[in-house]
Parts: structure tokens; sequence; C-alpha cells
């Protein structure tokens, strides 16, 4: 039985629709701090069930949707793809939001290309997490295979970071953001919360974060700061595994 909240509307910064569907669950399965592949499935009948009951419930009201699958959007099935591209023709959705592993950039040009020939734009993020490249691969093994925030940038439209844990302090903190600023359209914050993983959330870096760095950026149009890992109102509810979008899998 499906226990997750997978359909809701964020009517703050960038209002838009937000589904969280079911896919093969992310393929890079290493980051260190990442549980959230395991809402994927190998079943892409179960899922497209899943994924069919979510769509059906879109209404195009902000003629934005933001589509997360804890993995890639090359991870979802055919026929949700397809259905992708027609709630979005039949609800007047013009611009479309999905999320890409570093690994998975390949598939990008192609799904523009797609959605394109439908008068719909993509907006791609990517969970990049931090730009600091030791921290990023030598402790949270995210496996981006570039240094430079730029060329990472290349592929994809917005980026995910991840603060709270041991070792950031607030000078890295506000570097990574305005490197995130500087490269990407979007930047989404997300704040480590307690999953699966032997990587914990440090309260105190989360202390810095809220008292020092939030009060910078919590007005910016361009930045949305989730606390915690359901705050956009999908993922799992309380007590139940602790799946979401907040934890920037890609985007979390």
């Amino acid at each position: 039985m499906d226990t997750m909240q997978r359909y809701a509307v964020i009517r703050e910064k960038n209002p838009r629709e937000i589904v969280l569907l079911k896919g093969r669950g992310c393929q890079w399965r290493r980051c260190a701090f990442c549980d959230y592949y395991l809402d994927g499935s190998p079943d892409a009948d179960a899922d497209y069930r899943i994924n069919h009951a979510v769509l059906s419930q879109v209404t195009g009201t902000a003629g934005r949707l933001e589509v997360i699958n804890s993995g890639s959007f090359s991870d979802l099935d055919d026929r949700t793809m397809d259905e992708i591209v027609s709630v979005c023709d039949a609800k007047g959705i013009r611009e479309l939001h999905f999320e890409c592993h570093w690994i998975n950039r390949g598939a990008v040009p192609g799904a523009r290309r797609r959605f394109a020939a439908h008068g719909i734009t993509l907006k791609i993020k990517t969970g990049v997490e931090s730009f600091n490249a030791d921290f990023r691969e030598g402790v949270l093994h995210k496996g981006i295979g570039e240094t430079d925030p730029a060329k990472i940038a290349e592929p994809f439209d917005e980026c995910c970071l991840l603060f709270g844990i041991t070792g950031q302090t607030k000078e890295g903190m506000i570097r990574d953001v305005e490197t995130g600023l500087s490269c990407f359209e979007r930047v989404c914050i997300n704040i480590m919360n307690e999953n699966g993983t032997p990587v914990r959330p440090d309260p105190e870096v989360i202390r810095v974060f809220r008292d020092e760095v939030l009060p910078l950026y919590r007005e910016n149009r361009r930045v949305d700061i989730l606390m915690n890992n359901t705050d956009f109102g999908v993922g799992a509810p309380s007590g139940k595994t602790n799946v979401s979008e907040g934890g920037s899998c890609d985007a979390q």
C-alpha cells in the first residue's frame, strides 16, 4: 500500500503544482546522505497505476508543474512520460520542472526537444549539494565528475544545495548559495533531515544556517528553502519512511 503524499500546490515562491511520482529510483544510489531511491520500484505497471492517479489530480492552476521521482526524470516509465505530456497539453501547463542526476544529463537535450514540440519549456533541477568539490565528493559521494560550477550548470537550469552537515560553515554555505545564484536560475536549499543513512544532521550547523544564513535569502524570489524535507507538501507522512524531494536526490 502506497503511503506517500504525492500531490501538492506550492503557493509562495514560483507558484506551481508538484507531484511525487514513482520510477525505477535513482540509478546512482551512492550518495552518503540519501535514501530516497527506496521509493523506487522495478514494477513499471504498478508505478504507472500510482502515477496515473497522482497526475489525475493536476489542475493546471498555476500553469507550472514540478515532477519529482526520487531520481531522474529518465527513470520514469514510458507511459508515465506520455501521460505527463498529455496532462500538460490538457491543463495548459507551459512550464514543466524535472529533476536529474548528473549521470543522466545526456537525457536532457532530447527531453527539451520533446516537450518544446508541445510548447512546453523544461526547467531541469540537479542536486549539486555543495560547490566545494572535496566535500561534495569526499564526504557526500555525489558522483559529479566536474569541478567547475559553470560547467556543472550547463545542462541544467536549477540546483539543490544540502546544508546542516558536520564540516559546513557559515562562509561556505553563503559561498555555495552565491555560486548557485550566479550559475543557475534558481537555488533550492535543503536542510539535512534524519533518514536511514549514516549521515546525521548537525544541530550546530543548522543553528548557524537558521540564525546567520537564512535571513540573507528568506525573501529572495530565486531561492527555495526547505527546513524539513516535506516542506513542499509531498513525501512521507509522519512516522513513515523519510522519502521526499527535500533530499535533493535530483531533488531533492
